[in-house]
C-alpha cells in the first residue's frame, strides 16, 4: 500500500510540474507572440493533472500516511489559483492572459519547492517521493471524519461566501454602481441628473424580470409631466426569427416580466431605441440563435445548434457595438432632442446602458442631485 502512494504521490507532481512548464512556455508564447502551438498538449497535461490531484485529495482523507503539508499546496493549486483570479479579473479583465503567465510562473515555483523538499535537492530521480517521505500513520475514521468535516463545514461554505462577494462586487463595478447584489436582493440605484437651468434627466436601471412590487413603485414613482424614453428593439422587417421573450426565465424563478409589469402611461412614453434592422448580420443570427434556447428551452435540438455555432473574428467587438453602444448613440440622440420640449426626462434602460450614459449627459452640464433604491429581486426568506 505504501508503495502505491509513493507512485501515485510521485505522479501527481510529475503532472504538476508538467503541467506548469507547459503552462509558462504556452503563455509565454501567447504574450510574445500571440502563438498558440501549445495550448492543446497543455489542455491536456491540464486534463491528467487535474484528475491525479483528485484522487490525491480523496486519498488523503482515508490515509493520514500522506503528507498533507507537502501535496495540499499540489491537490489545491488549481481550485485556489482559479478563484483567486476571479476577484482580479473583475478589475483588470484586459489582463487576463498577464494573470495566467503569473500563475503558471508561481505554479513552476510550488513545483520546484515541494521537489526539492522531497528530494533533498533539484533532482529528479524516480519514483520523484520515496517512502521515507510518507507519515507512520495507520488509516482511522477520526482522520475521515475530520477531512469530511473541514471540507464541508469550511471549506465549501467559504468558497460560496466568496463567490458571492466576487459576484457582488462584479456586479456593482461593471454597472458602475446602478447595480448592487446584497443577501437580501438585487437592487437598483435610481440617479437624478439636474443641469443649471432646471432640466432633468432621471436614469432607471432595469431588469427584464423582477418582482410585480418593483415595477409598480417604479411607474407610481413617475411625475405625471415627464416624458420616459422608453428601451425596446423594433423589427419592422420581422429579421428576427424568435421574438424576444423571457417568459421562461421569468417562471423558473418566480418573477413577472418587464413588459407585463411596468406600465408607464402611453401619453408619456416615446421610444427611443433603434431597430433591428441596424445590427450587423452576424449579431441578428447569433440574437436568433440564443431567443431559440429562450423560446424553446435546453433540449438535443438546441444545445446542438448552440454547439456548431463558430462566431466570425471579431464578433464580440461587433456584438458589444450593436448591442449597447449604436443604441446609446441614439437614446443620447433622443434625450438631446426631448430636451428641448420637457423639463423632466425620464431614462428606464437597462443596467448595462447606464455608466455610458451617465457619462456623457455629465459631461453636457447635468449633475447628480439625488439617489434612490429599489429591490429588483427580493432572495426568498429574507
Amino acid at each position: 500500500m505504501r508503495h502505491l502512494l509513493v507512485m501515485l504521490l510521485s505522479l501527481c507532481l510529475a503532472l504538476f510540474l508538467a503541467d506548469a512548464i507547459l503552462s509558462l512556455a504556452d503563455d509565454s508564447l501567447i504574450l510574445l507572440g500571440g502563438i498558440h502551438i501549445l495550448t492543446s498538449a497543455r489542455g491536456f497535461v491540464f486534463l491528467f493533472a487535474l484528475l491525479m490531484a483528485i484522487v490525491v485529495y480523496v486519498l488523503m482523507g482515508v490515509s493520514p500516511a500522506i503528507p498533507k503539508r507537502l501535496f495540499l499546496a499540489v491537490t489545491l493549486f488549481s481550485p485556489v489559483a482559479s478563484l483567486a483570479v476571479i476577484a482580479f479579473l473583475i478589475y483588470n479583465f484586459n489582463r487576463v492572459q498577464q494573470a495566467a503567465w503569473f500563475i503558471s510562473l508561481f505554479q513552476l515555483i510550488v513545483g520546484l519547492c515541494i521537489l526539492s523538499k522531497v528530494q533533498g535537492g533539484l533532482k529528479f530521480r524516480w519514483p520523484l517521493v520515496s517512502e521515507k517521505q510518507l507519515l507512520d500513520r495507520r488509516f482511522s475514521w477520526g482522520n475521515v471524519g475530520g477531512f469530511f468535516a473541514i471540507n464541508v463545514f469550511v471549506f465549501l461554505p467559504a468558497v460560496v461566501v466568496y463567490l458571492f462577494v466576487c459576484a457582488a462586487l462584479a456586479v456593482s463595478h461593471h454597472s458602475d454602481g446602478f447595480l448592487a447584489l446584497t443577501p437580501r436582493g438585487l437592487t437598483v440605484q435610481v440617479r437624478k441628473y439636474v443641469r443649471a437651468d432646471g432640466k432633468s434627466v432621471q436614469l432607471v436601471p432595469m431588469a427584464h424580470v423582477g418582482d410585480p412590487e418593483f415595477y409598480r413603485k417604479l411607474t407610481q414613482s413617475f411625475p405625471t409631466n415627464s416624458l420616459i424614453l422608453m428601451e425596446g428593439v423594433s423589427d419592422h422587417k420581422n429579421l428576427l426569427t424568435n421574438k424576444i421573450s423571457y417568459k421562461r426565465m421569468a417562471n423558473s424563478l418566480g418573477l413577472a416580466e418587464q413588459h407585463h409589469e411596468f406600465n408607464p402611461r402611453e401619453s408619456q412614453v416615446i421610444p427611443a431605441d433603434v431597430d433591428v434592422e441596424v445590427f450587423s448580420t452576424n449579431t441578428i443570427d447569433f440574437l436568433n440563435l440564443a431567443m431559440l434556447a429562450h423560446a424553446r428551452g435546453v433540449n438535443a435540438e438546441t444545445i446542438l445548434k448552440l454547439t456548431q455555432y463558430t462566431p466570425p473574428p471579431g464578433f464580440e467587438e461587433r456584438l458589444f457595438d450593436d448591442l449597447l453602444r449604436k443604441r446609446n448613440r441614439r437614446l443620447l440622440e433622443e434625450i438631446s432632442a426631448q430636451l428641448s420640449q420637457s423639463d423632466a426626462l425620464i431614462v428606464p434602460w437597462g443596467a448595462a446602458h447606464m455608466p455610458e450614459i451617465a457619462k456623457e449627459i455629465q459631461t453636457s452640464g447635468f449633475r447628480l442631485q439625488e439617489t434612490k433604491e429599489y429591490r429588483v429581486i427580493r432572495f426568498r426568506g429574507r
